[in-house]
């Protein structure tokens, strides 16, 4: 069952029940990103899959106790449940990836949070595969920086909002667009028909569907299909995995917490 202590122990916070202020956000933030991995596989689709209608106390069990992680739809709505309960004034935004619009058609597809502090709004994510922003991110038009990369929010003529990022020597790319547009949860009903739909259709798994990511000190690592990507201060590496027993070892280190030195590097 859903409980806040046990969460906030699990994501390595012992300072007793904290203030819902910027500080405790971004230590909680980064926390839970080092923590909990991004896992497509996390939750499973055995029996279908599900983005609205979850079971919170189970998905809790499995994501957060179990260290299994997941997607936003898990981890972000699980941390959107803390810091509600935490006293912070949170609501839900949609996002769409470049993959989601090209798999699903939709711009509501990823689910994050936006927190209002001080009458500031703050983006909060830790439920993004990466390379993405580790701490909360300031809705304003200035250049964030953050363990070596930059961080800005783009105006659309339409009114939407691209989020994007840039490491030392890289250009600037879009991590995901989105509107300052509060959600509800019946608002993916259309992306979880979508998905059911792809999902029965998905060819059998050669590692092309794997997605997993996972967040450290200064930076973050992230296995899609075969590409494997390391952003370390702002210091990009990218490689094909060809093996499959290297694969495989990946993605269990992603999944543990306990990658080799050498794949960090």
């Amino acid at each position: 069952m859903f409980d806040v202590d046990a969460y906030l122990r699990r994501i390595g916070w012992t300072a007793g029940r904290p203030r819902p202020d910027l500080d405790t956000l971004r230590t909680l933030h980064k926390q839970h990103l080092m923590t909990l991995p991004y896992n497509v596989a996390g939750q499973g689709f055995a029996d279908g899959v599900h983005l609205v209608d979850i079971d919170e106390d189970e998905v809790f069990r499995t994501g957060v106790m179990e260290g299994l992680g997941g997607t936003c739809f898990q981890l972000n709505r699980l941390f959107f449940r803390l810091l509600s309960a935490l006293g912070y004034e949170v609501s839900l935004l949609a996002a769409s990836t470049a993959e989601g619009r090209e798999n699903f058609g939709t711009e509501i597809e990823h689910m994050f949070i936006r927190t209002v502090l001080d009458g500031e709004e703050w983006l909060v994510d830790v439920g993004y595969p990466g390379p993405s922003y580790l701490e909360p991110l300031r809705v304003g038009d200035e250049v964030q920086s953050q363990y070596g990369c930059q961080y800005r929010l783009v105006h659309g003529d339409d009114g939407a909002i691209a989020l994007q990022r840039r490491g030392r020597v890289t250009r600037w790319g879009t991590v995901y667009t989105f509107r300052l547009q509060a959600r509800q949860w019946h608002d993916w009903k259309d992306l979880e028909d979508r998905a059911r739909a792809h999902h029965a259709t998905a060819a059998a798994d050669d590692g092309q569907g794997t997605l997993c990511g996972r967040t450290f000190h200064n930076g973050q690592a992230v296995l899609k299909g075969r590409r494997y990507l390391v952003v370390r201060d702002g210091r990009e590496r990218v490689r094909t995995v060809v093996d499959d027993t290297e694969h495989r070892r990946l993605v269990a280190a992603l999944l543990t917490g306990d990658p080799d030195p050498a794949d960090l590097a």
